[in-house]
């Protein structure tokens, strides 16, 4: 039976990811530190739902503590580290910078490390679509330059990427970084747009809409993006031997390769706002403002070196996706 360590395991992907693999039959060590970064509660149902499964092990504690990894990786010497743990949200690294430095730059250190240790078939980490930053050219593709990151969130997964580059060159670890695009649905996370609006439309309060409605996201369904992450597990880059393929980003000089996971057709704002309202039922009342401080107004994931690699393409619609996440919500909440 193989296994795979996930990281973040309690939270929205990491949840989904590990779902997806003990259904297939892979034992999973899910690592989590059940941070309050939003409510608990949400973390530690997802957890409860997973510990159903006797092929998931739960391990609570902190990418940064020290050691941990290093024993945790010696102890059950997993085929596959999916590292989904991270502090995410690119507003709330305009206000809590040092959070992102601790989890996302030390806590990835010690992952790294703790692979060069206890070397496993492949490593793969998230990265996300806002390092492509400032970049218009679109949709954005893996070989684009992405060096204009407008958050401090974006900066520290770009150095995620780069830090992931270096150890699997110097040390020939396997590795692919995926950037997704703008994740959503069921058990989704409340600081997220999706939750904010669904929360707001049933409770008969405004939603904030930001740049005026002039936004457009490539929205990708929960299932979809681990669905392509678990494809990926079995993509397993190689060092290249001479030339890489055009519109392929494996490095020249290590086993690494970067991949979007996107549904590759952005959305209007506005237009993902009607389908909240006709998932609910509701209208909602809008509050237009500015464009928010590292906010990008467009991303468009270009899907083909995903499909070459795996055969697949994201395609969940979002009025499909939107209306499985209010049932959801409706659901849990009891709405």
């Amino acid at each position: 039976m193989a296994k795979a360590l996930v990281t973040g395991s309690a939270g929205f992907i990491g949840y989904h990811l590990s779902r997806l693999l003990l259904d297939e039959g892979i034992e999973v060590i899910g690592l989590d530190a059940m941070t309050d970064y939003y409510d608990v509660r949400l973390k530690e149902r997802r957890q409860a739902n997973l510990l159903q499964s006797a092929g998931f092990r739960a391990v609570n504690d902190r990418l940064e503590t020290e050691g941990l990894l290093h024993d945790l990786l010696a102890e059950e010497r997993p085929d596959f580290v999916i590292h989904l743990a991270a502090q995410a949200g690119v507003r709330y690294s305009i206000e809590e910078p040092r959070s992102y430095v601790d989890a996302n730059i030390i806590g990835t250190f010690n992952l790294l490390e703790a692979v060069r240790a206890t070397p496993v078939k492949h490593l793969l980490m998230a990265s996300t679509s806002s390092v492509y930053g400032a970049n218009t050219d679109m949709p954005y593709a893996e070989t684009h330059k992405a060096d204009t990151q407008m958050s401090f969130y974006a900066a520290t997964k770009k150095a995620n990427e780069a830090m992931g580059h270096s150890y699997a060159h110097l040390y020939g670890i396997p590795t692919t970084m995926f950037r997704f695009f703008t994740v959503y649905g069921p058990w989704g996370r409340p600081d997220m747009a999706l939750f904010k609006f669904t929360k707001a439309i049933l409770n008969g309060d405004p939603i904030d809409v930001y740049n005026h409605g002039g936004m457009r996201r490539d929205f990708t369904y929960v299932t979809d993006l681990v669905r392509g992450i678990r494809l990926l597990m079995d993509a397993t880059p190689e060092r290249s031997e001479g030339e890489v393929a055009e519109g392929d980003s494996l490095s020249p000089v290590a086993p690494y390769r970067v991949v979007n996971i996107g549904n590759s057709e952005p959305v209007q704002l506005m237009a993902f706002i009607e389908a909240v309202e006709a998932a609910t039922g509701r209208t909602a009342e809008k509050n237009f403002m500015d464009m928010q401080p590292g906010d990008v107004p467009a991303t468009w994931a270009d899907g083909t070196l995903l499909k070459d690699l795996t055969g697949y393409r994201p395609q969940t619609p979002v009025t499909e996706g939107v209306a499985q996440f209010v049932a959801w919500y409706r659901d849990y909440y009891a709405v």
